[in-house]
């Protein structure tokens, strides 16, 4: 348990710890009913096409497990793919698909899978393994994100993305997220990955984190963290104030890639977004929720003023 004064020390220097994010923010912005736009994950594509924000292509749905007698013949279709559960947190039931050798399927560079492997994971999506509360699933199966070169670098048997924090609709805390070794090729920060802290305004990384410690480099390449400027930051953040206006969730995360041949894609959103980007960015979250809330008090900025707004923080 985190003793008493520490907890106060730590809200004094503006750091928003769990509770009063649960209960000031994501239960007081969140309303129940708009948590399927985030929740579901063939829901969420479907909003933000319609919103003109670019999504890795969804190639097939799989709801029930009668419908798993055509995934061999629909998986021929691709050489590379996703599969992923649709209600899935934490990229947890996330199966990448690099490539095909013969009848294998290959995963990063020295791991190969039979159609029996894909056909059981896909059966344990379905019966909620992966799933928020465990409940029944979904499959997704989508186009499988081609890695920019600009992370060459900076990541490790898997691809990186961009994590914003958005609150009534500012985006106002970024950070990169790298994987490593020790994450086995994911982006998530709980299974080994790093947070890297980004200027909202610009766009540039700076310091980051691992597990506990704060690192300026990379630990599988060495190469350091700080100095990268991350292409169409501007498109970043008008993708991350626009995944509130479609969700009108007031406060939540927001997940993009880079693809090599598109751009900035929105990979999902979150309802419930994880603290330790403050850990990668060194600084609280509070300070910037607070403006933002005193900003709101004398006007309804559109999106590109919301924008401005954060650049000028």
């Amino acid at each position: 348990m985190i003793p008493f004064s520490l907890t106060t020390k730590l809200r004094e220097q503006g750091v928003l710890g769990m509770n009063e994010r649960n209960l000031a923010y994501i239960s007081e912005c969140n309303d129940r009913h708009h948590y399927p736009s985030a929740d579901n994950k063939i829901t969420t594509k479907a909003l933000a096409r319609a919103h003109n924000i670019s999504v890795p292509e969804l190639y097939k749905t799989f709801h029930y497990t009668g419908q798993l007698r055509t995934l061999q013949s629909e998986l021929e279709t691709y050489e590379t793919f996703v599969l992923k559960p649709a209600h899935g947190s934490g990229g947890e039931g996330v199966l990448v698909v690099d490539g095909r050798k013969g009848d294998f399927y290959l995963r990063g560079r020295d791991k190969t899978l039979q159609y029996q492997d894909i056909r059981d994971h896909c059966a344990e999506i379905l019966h909620g393994l992966y799933s928020l509360g465990g409940r029944p699933d979904a499959i997704i199966v989508e186009e499988r994100v081609e890695f920019d070169p600009l992370f060459e670098h900076l990541s490790e048997g898997g691809v990186p993305d961009i994590r914003l924090i958005v609150y009534r609709g500012f985006p106002v805390m970024g950070m990169l997220r790298l994987p490593t070794k020790q994450s086995q090729g994911r982006a998530n920060l709980h299974q080994g990955a790093i947070g890297v802290g980004i200027d909202v305004a610009s766009g540039k990384t700076y310091f980051g984190v691992h597990g506990s410690h704060m690192i300026n480099s990379h630990p599988d390449t060495g190469h350091p963290l700080s100095g990268l400027e991350l292409p169409y930051w501007k498109r970043l953040l008008e993708i991350a104030s626009s995944c509130y206006d479609f969700s009108q969730l007031g406060y939540l995360g927001v997940d993009i890639v880079y693809d090599k041949n598109k751009g900035p894609l929105l990979l999902e959103i979150n309802a419930r977004p994880g603290l330790a980007i403050q850990l990668a960015n060194r600084e609280g979250l509070l300070c910037r929720l607070r403006q933002i809330d005193s900003f709101l008090k004398k006007c309804t900025p559109s999106k590109q003023e919301r924008i401005e707004f954060v650049a000028a923080l």
